[in-house]
């Protein structure tokens, strides 16, 4: 059987799958699942891990992935509403801006550089040191809590910031060459 055939026979099913699966008002739709599902029945395809089985075991297949899929995005999305409460006090987000004097475009920028920074430049241990400074923990704090002097957090702080300078700088440069 060639793929479109699969497809053609097994996509209804897909698609009843997609629309059980996505209730919950996630971002994802039902139309992002369905293309999930096929992508994974391709490459199965592709490889050769659809021949000689039925319909049935391909259709369990792609659920199986889509739910491990749903698992794995769920765990990396963090959507937040400007209006919703995110404190104990019933504070929103945009209380909290409006309070202070940096423009919510900087706010936001800052914030994502920090996430960029924390997933792409940093070791494991400076991630951590990171996180322990980012919750408001003093460097004593920090160190006690990993284990270690001090001087050894403020020398991984010092390493963030050095990376940190480090890419604002390429950043800079870059804006700086794409302008002239």
């Amino acid at each position: 059987m060639d793929f479109e055939t699969l497809l053609k026979k097994i996509s209804p099913i897909l698609k009843r799958i997609t629309k059980s699966r996505n209730g919950h008002g996630f971002f994802i739709d039902e139309e992002d699942l369905y293309q999930e599902m096929c992508i994974h029945l391709w490459s199965n395809f592709a490889d050769g891990a659809s021949g000689g089985v039925n319909t049935s075991y391909i259709v369990k297949s792609c659920e199986f992935y889509i739910l491990n899929y749903l698992r794995k995005v769920r765990e990396k999305a963090r959507i937040v509403s400007l209006d919703e409460p995110i404190n104990e006090d019933g504070d929103t987000l945009k209380d909290i801006l409006s309070d202070t004097e940096e423009p919510l475009d900087k706010f936001i920028d800052r914030d994502l550089t920090i996430k960029d920074i924390r997933n792409n430049h940093l070791s494991r241990r400076e991630k951590k040191v990171l996180s322990l400074l980012l919750k408001g923990l003093t460097v004593r704090e920090a160190g006690k809590e990993l284990g270690v002097s001090h001087v050894m957090i403020v020398k991984v702080k010092n390493r963030i910031i050095k990376k940190w300078q480090k890419k604002e700088r390429a950043e800079v440069t870059k804006a700086r060459d794409f302008l002239l």
